[in-house]
């Protein structure tokens, strides 16, 4: 069966039920029969919420701005109580961890009136910027079911892609929306710091690296999930400058001429794929005919060995420890310690390398990110309004790349090196980043351009990306598996 909702994007569904033209329970039906239809395909959807989501359509107030839209949430980045909640462990898995407490982030969602129709597949911890935890197989791309979908968030990315729904919730620690939306042709993302609230039960988690928002079709999708989840909540340790107005009135008016850079170097060196190279040059000359001034500059750090070698020993050190704490945290939530048997052999690699790292070049690992971000956030202070890069330098690769072993468990990690390469800068600065959908290979792949605005300017990241998205709109392309 079809989704016949499938071509409309989030406000579009909710309008219509707001108007009273279609029920938010058809909505519903119409998204679960979409997974039914076309889930077994991707693998996107891996815990099943069907029967409380009905429910909870049939009495949802037809007022709110999101009025019976459905949506899927990740199964990482916050927790739904009364759900399963695995982060692609074996561990949790095995254990059937429920949590009893909801991040503030999915009760904001709720409260603006989506419905959550299941939680999507995700790498264990969110480790690898693919989809293909041990746990639960990989998921699949909707536009070429060899290739993956993405990560972390490439599940909540192949649902929508694939028009079961219209919103898929996302986190990003060092491009989990951004590659996602990239490799699935989606808008994604990543707020500034502070924007979006991880509370109740983290703080920073990866030490302010983390943000979240959400996959979609629109801008104007994106845009009303940030206005439906942002701001503050008690107890934040970061915060993000208020914004002038709603995120929604940003993709109603005009944009302004911009001063924007555009690079094909990557932070590390990584050469990018002749046709990711020629994307990002039409992506130029396509801004330069909007009357934008575009100029081949980016920050100098990029194509930099020695900047590239020290943000990458800096980072490595931090992020070991960070996932001995992760592993730590998930013992005491789950009451039972984790052991190597309970997750893959990369993820035990890197926690094991981490408990020998010591208190005081933690201290200096941490202080000299936050360092290196100074340097590279000035770029922004100049001439420049934004920065025009690829979001990723290669096509959506295919599956079994990542794969950790007890003979080579950090593979994963070294294959990730370079797709993360573009993205992982502005998780360190806390800038916020969009991937918009503007280009595809020969082959018909997306190839997802980012822009990354200063710290605070989401907004105009949203009023660039809707003026593309009429320029060079992409609403009509369907990929291979599609529910509509």
């Amino acid at each position: 069966m079809s989704n016949p909702y499938a071509t409309l994007d989030a406000l579009a569904q909710a309008s219509l039920v707001q108007s009273g033209e279609v029920s938010s329970t058809e909505l519903v039906d119409a998204a679960i029969a979409a997974s039914e239809s076309v889930n077994s395909q991707i693998n996107a959807i891996i815990h099943e919420r069907f029967d409380k989501a009905r429910a909870e359509a049939s009495v949802v107030e037809t007022s709110l701005p999101l009025a019976g839209v459905p949506i899927v949430v990740k199964d990482l980045d916050g927790t739904l109580a009364g759900e399963p909640c695995h982060f692609g462990m074996k561990h949790l898995r095995d254990l059937n961890y429920v949590p009893s407490v909801s991040s503030w982030l999915f009760e904001r969602l709720s409260a603006a009136g989506c419905i959550i129709i299941g939680k999507t597949n995700t790498p264990e911890l969110g480790l690898v910027p693919t989809t293909e935890p041990a746990t639960a197989g990989p998921t699949r791309n909707p536009w070429d079911l060899t290739r993956s979908s993405g990560g972390s968030s490439g599940g909540s990315a192949a649902a929508v892609a694939a028009g079961i729904v219209a919103l898929g919730h996302a986190g990003d620690g060092g491009g989990s929306i951004r590659i996602p939306a990239s490799e699935c042709g989606l808008v994604g993302l990543k707020p500034t710091r502070g924007r979006v609230s991880l509370g109740p039960m983290e703080t920073d988690p990866w030490g302010g690296l983390v943000a979240r928002l959400a996959a979609t079709h629109s801008v104007r999708d994106t845009a009303a999930v940030l206005d439906a989840v942002g701001g503050p909540g008690p107890g934040d340790p970061f915060g993000a400058p208020t914004p002038k107005r709603k995120f929604a009135d940003e993709v109603t008016g005009t944009c302004e001429k911009l001063r924007i850079g555009f690079t094909r170097a990557t932070s590390d060196g990584t050469p990018l794929d002749p046709q990711v190279e020629a994307a990002t040059l039409a992506t130029a000359a396509h801004l330069e005919a909007l009357g934008h001034e575009v100029v081949e500059s980016g920050p100098s750090q990029f194509g930099d060995e020695a900047f590239a070698a020290e943000l990458t020993g800096a980072f490595l050190s931090a992020y070991t420890v960070w996932i001995a704490q992760g592993l730590d945290e998930i013992a005491e939530l789950s009451g039972s310690p984790v052991t190597e048997e309970g997750v893959e052999p990369g993820t035990w690699a890197l926690a094991e390398a981490g408990r020998l790292v010591d208190g005081v070049t933690f201290a200096s690992a941490t202080s000299t990110l936050k360092l290196l971000s100074r340097s590279l956030a000035t770029w922004w202070e100049g001439e420049f309004d934004l920065l025009l890069t690829p979001t990723i330098p290669e096509l959506p690769p295919t599956l079994g790349q990542f794969a950790s072993t007890p003979d080579n468990p950090l593979n994963g990690v070294f294959r990730s090196s370079p797709i993360v390469s573009l993205c992982v800068p502005f998780n360190i600065t806390g800038q916020p980043a969009i991937s918009l959908p503007l280009c595809q290979s020969t082959e018909g792949l997306p190839i997802g351009m980012q822009f990354v605005g200063a710290f605070g300017a989401d907004d105009l990241l949203l009023r660039l990306a809707s003026q593309l998205e009429v320029s060079m709109p992409w609403a009509d392309r369907r990929p291979g598996v599609w529910a509509g």
